[in-house]
């Protein structure tokens, strides 16, 4: 297989980019930080895996083509698409929201999904099919009071998801969504030790996943083995939405 990760140089991620090299799969690392991305790409050839870096901006339709289209020159063909480039944000009060705080969260964490779909899907109908995971959150499904942007964008993914799995589900094209919880990630680098405790005690499981149980999540859906398996959201939350 040959599969492009957007925001694949870090986080969650990286992760993917890692377990689907490992799984043997060709690799397309697309991440605004193009330094980035090719550290990530020299690690995990040097591991004996297939890497390619790609600079890609998922706000810019053009961008994202280009970068597509490279990875596809430099491997044949395209499989398998992961959008998990996104951003986070600092909890606000809704009515205290700034317009550009908005605008900027919504452009990355969902429009961002919606021209990487339209980048990718082509390459993928041109390969005889293929599956496309896009990153949602915990807060796809649920609400969170102080971060109203990425709310919004998260639940937007999901409705985006299904609504291409019953497009392009004729087209032998599966699209599914992957909900993660709280990780340790580069995003979430400034929580404390006791605030990551009191996170997992939140957790039915009373501790959280790492980012490998994403990634062997998304490679799960990623591959053969999930061929019936389209338009459906996919919690790895430690069943934090269970009740």
């Amino acid at each position: 297989k040959v599969a492009v990760v957007t925001g694949g140089a870090s986080g969650l991620g990286l992760g993917c980019c890692e377990r689907l090299a490992a799984e043997g799969a060709a690799v397309g690392i697309l991440d605004i930080n193009s330094e980035a991305a090719i550290a990530a790409t020299a690690r995990i050839v040097a591991a004996g895996g297939k890497a390619f870096a790609c600079e890609a901006d998922v706000t810019d339709p053009a961008s994202l083509s280009v970068a597509v289209e490279q990875v596809v020159r430099e491997f044949g063909r395209l499989d398998v698409a992961v959008n998990s480039a996104g951003i986070g944000g600092i909890p606000t009060p809704l009515q205290d929201v700034a317009a550009a705080i908005w605008n900027k969260t919504i452009a990355i964490n969902l429009t961002g999904v919606f021209h990487s779909m339209q980048a990718e899907y082509p390459h993928i109908v041109a390969s005889g099919g293929g599956a496309i995971v896009n990153l949602s959150s915990i807060c796809g499904v649920v609400g969170h009071g102080d971060g109203a942007p990425y709310v919004a964008s998260k639940h937007g993914v999901i409705g985006l998801t299904r609504a291409a799995a019953l497009s392009w589900g004729p087209q032998n094209v599966r699209v599914v969504a992957v909900c993660p919880t709280f990780v340790r990630t580069s995003m979430t680098e400034d929580y404390t030790s006791e605030q990551w405790d009191a996170l997992a005690q939140a957790h039915t499981l009373r501790r959280l996943p790492q980012a490998s149980d994403i990634a062997a999540t998304i490679c799960f859906l990623a591959s053969e083995e999930a061929r019936a398996v389209t338009g459906s959201v996919h919690m790895v939350d430690a069943g934090y939405t269970a009740g």
